[in-house]
């Protein structure tokens, strides 16, 4: 019984023991674990501004949007990679294409743009014979069709009223005096008078004080030279009158396209006014020097126009077969909305991952140019699946994690947008069209609405000083526009997406304004203002202003590869070039 009692005793004892070590250590583990939990507290972040980290949720102090949960962090990721989140790619509507070979026969053509012009060979200025004023022109308009030997005008002409008294007199002295008689005849044939002109003068023996003068050729006035009651010198141009049957169409090459064309060389012209029409014809001259500032030559063919419906004036484009040896150069394409330029690189970002949103920044080598289609030479391998919408977006939020970009080829931190910097670098060259292809309208306050209209009355301001070629003047311009741009209440644009899609448009505008801003020279103020008019059409389209604007376009505006901008009117003045070509340019749009 005693020995039974021992046993007990020893086992309590060591029950005792056991919670005394063992106890405590699980109540410390389970402290450990609590403590662990705590630590991994969920974090709070802004969509638009991930460098934002709360402990709880609330309002970003950034912008004023609710803030989100923080998802884990992408660790393993290269300086050069980006993930995004399955939302924010919704949002921004990003898009991807698998590249690979082009099709058909468009991988073995080049694309070129130009413009119609008068047939210079079939031009013909229509000059007065003798000096006096004109009584009457017949010619009413620019436009007008003439036919040869129709009455142009008539002219007084005091020394021909001289000359007609002179063949009355020497008419007399015919007999005596032939060599007299024959050199007043000769004389009035020098002014153009017809020998039963002067037959008629003679026989009459009264001086006519009005002549004739009667167009030699057929065709169109493309311009008046004279006005009636003009007074004008012996051999000044009146009209000009252009023969249309027949029009030049002028192409602009570069530099790495010149060694695929050639005189003799058959080409496919097409016009956006006759879609569905298509003009065969033959390169027939080439510029034999290069344009230094535009870096092109001159590319030009004669078209048949019989049927009058090509243009002076009108924007055509060519379709040139490629030789093969440079088409295999350039076995890859992609959209052009795909390629960022930072004027020595250019650009694209390639999803890595299939099953997730990864992309990475590569640098590539472009080709030619076809249509809307990039040709890729170094850079892409078949099957690899780039981004083809919303680039922007997604270099943007490169940007905004510190990782490397079009702008910031190192990686690290780059400011957020709100703050006033320049921010540009070296031009970015990019395809203007990019930025402002068709946006669905999204609703907004009207206060809002109300802001984005100054920001557009600001715009309108600087864009004036370009077109007067004041860059100091823009300079004030761009400072007002920045103003007013971060006047702009955030909080009032509720809707996530509303939300996202303004700042990043606030971010361009910010950074376009401000390198106006800080430069007096004019030439890189225009640059700046492609990419400011770009985005801020962006804006209007997408959130409206409550005014009718105009979309406006240059071709030969941004090194001819062209570009769009704002007005509050049809008529046509050229921010681009100024006084030097101010109405060159069309409306390609109106926003309601």
């Amino acid at each position: 019984m005693k020995k039974y009692i021992i046993y007990i005793a020893i086992l309590a004892v060591g029950l005792v023991m056991g919670y005394v070590f063992f106890g405590t250590s699980s109540e410390s583990s389970d402290s450990n674990k609590t403590e662990k939990a705590e630590a991994k507290t969920q974090m709070w972040t802004c969509s638009m501004h991930p460098q934002i980290m709360q402990p709880e949720p609330g309002d970003c102090p950034i912008c004023g949007m609710d803030l989100i949960p923080a998802e884990s962090g992408a660790d393993g990721l290269a300086v050069n990679e980006i993930k995004m989140t399955e939302n924010a790619m919704a949002l921004a509507n990003i898009q991807t294409t698998i590249v690979g070979n082009a099709s058909g026969t468009d991988e073995n053509t080049m694309l070129l743009s130009g413009k119609i012009m008068a047939n210079e060979e079939a031009n013909a200025v229509q000059a007065s014979y003798f000096e006096g004023r004109i009584e009457k022109l017949n010619v009413n308009f620019t436009g007008e069709e003439v036919r040869k030997g129709q009455l142009l005008a008539t002219i007084y002409a005091p020394n021909l009223v001289a000359a007609q008294q002179e063949l009355i007199t020497a008419t007399s002295m015919k007999a005596s005096q032939p060599a007299l008689y024959n050199a007043v005849r000769n004389k009035l044939k020098l002014w153009k008078l017809s020998e039963s002109q002067i037959n008629q003068i003679e026989t009459s023996g009264k001086v006519r004080e009005n002549f004739p003068i009667y167009a030699t050729v057929s065709g169109t006035v493309s311009q008046k030279m004279a006005e009636e009651g003009d007074y004008v010198k012996q051999g000044q141009p009146i009209v000009k009158v252009s023969n249309l049957s027949t029009v030049w169409a002028m192409f602009d090459a570069y530099e790495n396209q010149i060694s695929q064309l050639k005189e003799g060389q058959k080409i496919t012209v097409t016009t956006n006014a006759y879609p569905n029409k298509e003009f065969e014809a033959t390169v027939s001259f080439i510029d034999p020097v290069l344009n230094t500032k535009s870096r092109t030559v001159s590319v030009r063919t004669t078209l048949n126009n019989k049927e009058d419906i090509l243009k002076p004036g009108m924007f055509v484009t060519a379709k040139v077969q490629m030789s093969k040896g440079n088409a295999a150069q350039a076995k890859i394409t992609v959209p052009a909305t795909a390629v960022l330029w930072t004027g020595s690189r250019s650009l694209v970002y390639v999803k890595t991952n299939p099953n997730e949103p990864v992309f990475e920044m590569r640098k590539v080598t472009l080709g030619t140019k076809n249509g809307d289609v990039y040709n890729i030479v170094d850079g892409l391998r078949n099957g690899e699946e780039v981004v083809t919408n919303g680039t922007f977006t997604v270099d943007a939020a490169a940007q905004l994690q510190g990782k490397k970009s079009m702008m910031n080829t190192e990686g690290g931190k780059t400011t957020t947008g709100h703050e006033g910097h320049v921010g540009m670098g070296n031009t970015t060259k990019i395809e203007t069209s990019d930025h402002i292809a068709h946006n669905q309208r999204l609703e907004t306050a009207a206060k809002f609405q109300t802001q984005l209209k100054g920001i557009f009355g600001a715009y309108i301001i600087l864009e004036d000083a370009l077109i007067k070629d004041n860059a100091e003047s823009a300079k004030e311009g761009a400072n007002n526009l920045l103003k007013r741009i971060s006047e702009v209440d955030m909080k009032l644009l509720k809707d996530q997406n509303v939300h996202n899609h303004w700042m990043q448009l606030d971010k361009e505008l910010k950074e376009a304004a401000t390198s106006i801003s800080k430069t007096s020279d004019i030439k890189k103020q225009r640059e700046y203002f492609v990419h400011l008019s770009a985005h801020l059409i962006n804006a209007v389209k997408t959130f409206g202003i409550n005014q009718k604007v105009y979309v406006e376009f240059c071709p030969m505006a941004n090194n001819n590869v062209g570009a769009y901008w704002l007005s509050k009117d049809k008529e046509i003045r050229n921010p681009y070039f100024g006084a030097e070509m101010l109405d060159c340019g069309s409306v390609t749009e109106e926003i309601d």
